[in-house]
């Protein structure tokens, strides 16, 4: 029987890939998807790359077709179809160069991006990186060795002064990505993207061009009727918000959140360090409000994640944002660390060491964080059960969602 191909079609491909570049995939989408004939679109970890697989003298052998960003899918079944004649002659197919002028940028940075993956603590770490190379895509597929200093300014000059934090996070990337590539060979001379005296001289620092802007905040005046507004919202999502702003949390950790974490007994939430922003495991204290919400997802549990997506998966980083502007616009969920940090500041006696560490925020010198072995817990749980109590006053201002927002 012959075998079926051409199983993918373009617009099911473009979907996977715009859903792999904003982190959206699913387990269900993280997999090998078959196009026939040896062929796959390789999804998994992270992966986003054409692959031939198949046996050579009984053993099974997989090549690299590329980045299926670079390599258009006809493209690819052209390959797909020379590596099975080949097999066909008795020969081994071996992986293409994928252009005749050497490896890409985009190659480059996907794998820079592939080898940091175990150093990095924190999966912002990813999406930040990401989304830089989104900005990058005018270079992806130039040849790594024929990038320029116009090129890099091409991709600079749009963002410089509308972005300037953002622009100097990809210039930084940019560098770092042709450092690489020259460690490994495949390019030579000075990097274009460096500042020190380069680029420096032809583009303002970004410190002159625009002020810093802080994620936007709520003020800590209007979070107890935001509260008791999602208290009469259904769903999974209005409970993550409401916990995240009663745990002073960042949005991944509580996106993130697993039962395994959670010692309902002793009213503590504790985030692996692996998962927090510092390497550092960080325990939360749990109120009274912060357990009942937790009882109200044991009643209705469907995976290992506290607060999961419909589809058991992760929610997107995106979830709890839309939820969030839906009800206040131009306000972020990040903001909300903010709003406790100005209300314990400005209506508690707490000392900043505690109110610090409820925020898992390091504390003093390196030489400090040695001697000090304690956390403060107790303390913090006096301050947290404070800010629950806070949240719990002017129940008359309600903020109300604007139309109904599906959980």
């Amino acid at each position: 029987m012959a075998k079926l191909i051409n199983r993918l079609n373009p617009r099911k491909i473009s979907e996977l890939l715009r859903k792999h570049e904003e982190n959206m995939l699913t387990p269900e989408d993280q997999k090998r998807w078959s196009d026939g004939n040896n062929g796959y679109l390789d999804l998994r970890k992270d992966r986003c790359s054409w692959v031939f697989i198949s046996r050579w003298r009984g053993k099974p052998f997989e090549i690299s077709f590329g980045s299926a960003r670079n390599v258009p899918l006809a493209r690819f079944r052209e390959l797909v179809r020379d590596a099975n004649a080949k097999l066909a002659e008795g020969i081994r197919p071996t992986s293409p160069r994928q252009t005749t002028e050497g490896t890409t940028f985009g190659e480059c940075a996907d794998q820079l991006i592939e080898s940091m993956r175990p150093e990095w603590k924190h999966p912002n770490h990813l999406r930040q990186w990401q989304y830089s190379m989104v900005h990058c895509k005018a270079m992806r597929d130039l040849p790594v060795d024929k990038v320029t200093t116009e090129d890099v300014l091409s991709v600079l000059r749009p963002i410089w002064t509308t972005k300037p934090q953002a622009a100097a996070r990809v210039r930084g990337r940019i560098e770092r990505t042709l450092g690489w590539a020259k460690v490994k060979g495949l390019r030579t001379g000075e990097n274009p993207a460096r500042w020190k005296e380069h680029l420096d001289g032809v583009l303002p620092k970004t410190s002159k061009v625009a002020k810093v802007e802080h994620f936007p905040a709520m003020p800590y005046s209007g979070v107890a009727g935001l509260v008791d507004g999602l208290r009469r919202q259904q769903g999974v999502r209005a409970r993550a918000l409401e916990f995240l702003v009663l745990t002073a949390a960042r949005t991944a950790d509580v996106r993130g959140a697993r039962w395994d974490e959670i010692n309902m007994a002793d009213r503590v939430w504790t985030i692996p360090g692996h998962r927090m922003k510092a390497g550092k495991d960080h325990r939360v204290p749990l109120t009274s409000r912060a357990l009942a919400i937790l009882e109200e997802m044991v009643a209705v549990r469907s995976s290992e994640l506290v607060f999961p997506a419909v589809s058991g998966a992760e929610m997107s980083h995106t979830a709890l944002l839309y939820l969030l502007q839906r009800i206040v616009p131009d306000v972020t969920t990040h903001g909300f660390r903010s709003a406790f940090r100005d209300w314990a500041a400005e209506c508690t006696g707490f000392p900043s060491d505690v109110i610090e560490m409820a925020l898992a925020h390091a504390i003093g010198s390196k030489v400090e964080a040695a001697y000090r072995r304690g956390d403060l817990f107790e303390k913090r749980r006096r301050l947290m059960e404070a800010w629950a109590g806070y949240c719990e006053t002017r129940r008359g201002e309600v903020i109300q969602l604007r139309d109904k927002v599906p959980a």
